[in-house]
């Protein structure tokens, strides 16, 4: 690693924050309270690769905001061959963003990584995800103390990974790309994403996928210690 980094820029979802986790218990508590007859784990197994599907179609403008909410959802129902009104689909996407915010499980230790950084470099948050909701998160979950920029795709005009993004952050932070490092999920958004733009990366590889040799990965959060 680059040893004149100076700021360390992190992804949210599914990096910090244990997006998987928070989302089934938001979906458990709509599915209880107005669809009983739903069973939430069929759903969540069929959830998280639409899901996953629909984002990347989304971070390349390939389909709205609100293509997203509503496609997700009817598209996971769609796999469990259940009808589902276009009225109750979207009750379901304005309950599932009052009450994903609700609940801010983060990954196994991001606050002691957090801790540890903080003292040494200038952290900051680069997401893609919807103002609003990524504020709630953050504040939530009692992470706003520890980044000192917060970047979203709203505020840059173009999402992860797209350069421009990138470029919108690092100006933000006052830094120098040669001096900044790129932690997130996502081969293609974070750290291709961020390689591209002249920033130097690691891939949060928490599910041990198959990544190429030449990239920096961490299995942990904690792992950043080798690097950092």
């Amino acid at each position: 690693m680059n040893a004149n980094i100076t700021d360390v820029f992190f992804d949210l979802d599914h990096t910090l924050w244990d997006f998987d986790r928070n989302s089934e218990l938001a979906f458990n508590r709509i599915f209880e309270g107005k669809f009983p007859e739903i069973n939430c784990q069929d759903f969540i197994e069929k959830y998280i690769p639409v899901n996953q599907a629909c984002w990347k179609l989304y971070q390349n403008d390939q389909i709205t905001h609100q293509e997203l909410r509503y496609n997700r959802l009817k598209f996971s129902f769609d796999a469990l061959g259940m009808i589902v009104s276009d009225g109750d689909i979207n009750e379901i996407a304005n309950d599932y963003i009052e009450f994903l915010t609700d609940n801010n499980h983060l990954f196994e230790g991001a606050i002691e990584v957090l801790d540890y950084l903080k003292p040494k470099y200038n952290l900051h948050i680069i997401t893609n995800g919807f103002a609003s909701v990524q504020d709630k998160k953050i504040n939530n979950a009692a992470l706003s103390g520890y980044f000192q920029t917060i970047t979203n795709s709203e505020l840059a005009g173009v999402k992860k990974p797209n350069s421009i993004i990138f470029d919108y952050a690092v100006n933000l932070a006052q830094a120098a790309k040669e001096n900044c490092v790129m932690i997130g999920d996502c081969l293609d958004a974070d750290v291709n994403g961020a390689l591209n733009a002249g920033l130097d990366a690691i891939f949060f590889n928490d599910k041990k996928v198959n990544a190429p040799a030449n990239i920096k990965q961490i299995n942990n959060l904690l792992e950043l210690k080798k690097y950092l």
